[in-house]
């Protein structure tokens, strides 16, 4: 992993190159290494010929800067410098939030839900792919995918 970290610079430069300003293409390959790390772990091998696989990194950094533009599609993006000035007494705190208040609403709203619905996200929110579930319980991936989906915009609003 040190070898990849020592051409930090051509990371960025390479995702650069791909229409975005060098801030995101600083997080891009920052999220390229933990990516990267995952897999090592795994056990993928990222040395090519007593170097780095540079095929392999490209391919990383491209998908990830793919899954960056279709997840800002709605979002809209504050500069640190502007949030830090508009931040005086009109921005939110996490300081603010009450967890315990919020779990309490979270735990009270899934009571509530059919048990379909709540068992799906609570394993789901639990760690287990849905494409797991889904081999285990023999239910339809896309039925799984819709109801955690479905239960989690639901939560997402009350709070």
């Amino acid at each position: 992993m040190i070898l990849v970290a020592k051409k930090h610079d051509t990371w960025v430069d390479i995702v650069s190159t791909f229409g975005c300003t060098r801030r995101v293409a600083e997080d891009i390959t920052q999220e390229m290494y933990i990516k990267i790390q995952l897999q090592v772990e795994k056990g993928l091998n990222i040395i090519y010929e007593d170097d780095i696989n540079y095929y392999y990194i490209f391919k990383t950094l491209k998908s990830l800067f793919y899954d960056l533009k279709r997840r800002q599609k709605g979002i809209t993006i504050i500069e640190i410098e502007q949030h830090i000035q508009d931040n005086d007494e009109t921005c939110y705190s996490y300081n603010d939030v009450n967890y315990e208040d919020a779990y309490e609403i979270i735990q009270n709203a899934l009571s509530k839900m059919h048990w379909y619905d709540r068992k799906v996200f609570e394993i789901v929110n639990g760690g287990e792919s849905i494409a797991e579930l889904s081999r285990q319980s023999k239910i339809e991936y896309f039925v799984l995918y819709f109801t955690y989906k479905k239960t989690k915009e639901i939560l997402k609003k009350l709070l």
